[in-house]
């Protein structure tokens, strides 16, 4: 399990400016049975982590000598450095199951398009599942070799998920289709994105500190 330590912070507002200064970064911990508990952490434990883990790894977390599991729940960026400035932590009960959205990777090489001059069209980048804290993967993988004929697809239904885990969109969801190149279009590239989808740990940058409510869901596992 991925670790990180931070401490109780008493600063606020415009004060946070002096502290991030100093290589720290504000953080905020809340959770269903957590009174909102504002942190501090060294920035740059925090981007290794994060790196890592993404925002659907467990993280145990320790402040104030007490171990917590959380997840990364939110990142605020800086809109020049594309730095952190701050984070918010989700407190997780390891034995309900919980929501995540997870970024897809995709592997392999798709014979419709080296050989018969396809395009991949990524339609989708991410994938909303379900799973114990411990069981959510840290990406989901897509195997594009099956695409071998033009116009040929990988669905939802086609990923081989890991066990435990369950997907929460439609499983007839299209997530990579080969197209055929148009005439017009034979100049472009061999590879297109047409994902509408925010690409995982690029978080816009929030208008108020600490005024986000955690949209992370929990409910009990089955069984």
């Amino acid at each position: 399990m991925f670790q990180l330590s931070a401490k109780s912070r008493d600063v606020f507002g415009k004060k946070l400016k002096t502290l991030r200064q100093k290589g720290e970064l504000p953080a905020i911990l809340y959770g269903p049975k957590e009174k909102s508990i504002p942190l501090s952490l060294v920035l740059k434990d925090f981007k290794k982590v994060w790196e890592k883990a993404g925002e659907s790894s467990v993280i145990e977390l320790l402040t104030d000598g007490k171990k917590k599991n959380i997840l990364i729940h939110d990142v605020a960026l800086d809109p020049v450095s594309d730095e952190p400035i701050h984070v918010d932590f989700y407190a997780v009960q390891m034995d309900k199951v919980i929501q995540a959205t997870v970024p897809i990777v995709f592997s392999g090489t798709s014979e419709a398009v080296k050989n018969l001059g396809g395009v991949l069209v990524k339609v989708m980048h991410e994938l909303e599942i379900e799973a114990l804290p411990m069981d959510l993967p840290h990406e989901i993988n897509v195997d594009i070799s099956k695409l071998k004929q033009l116009n040929d697809k990988i669905l939802i239904k086609d990923i081989n998920f890991p066990e435990k885990v369950k997907p929460l969109q439609s499983l007839n969801e299209t997530v990579a289709i080969v197209e055929e190149l148009k005439a017009e279009e034979e100049r472009a590239p061999a590879e297109m994105d047409i994902s509408k989808v925010e690409i995982a740990g690029k978080k816009k940058e929030k208008p108020s500190e600490e005024a986000e409510t955690p949209a992370t869901s929990e409910k009990k596992s089955a069984g």
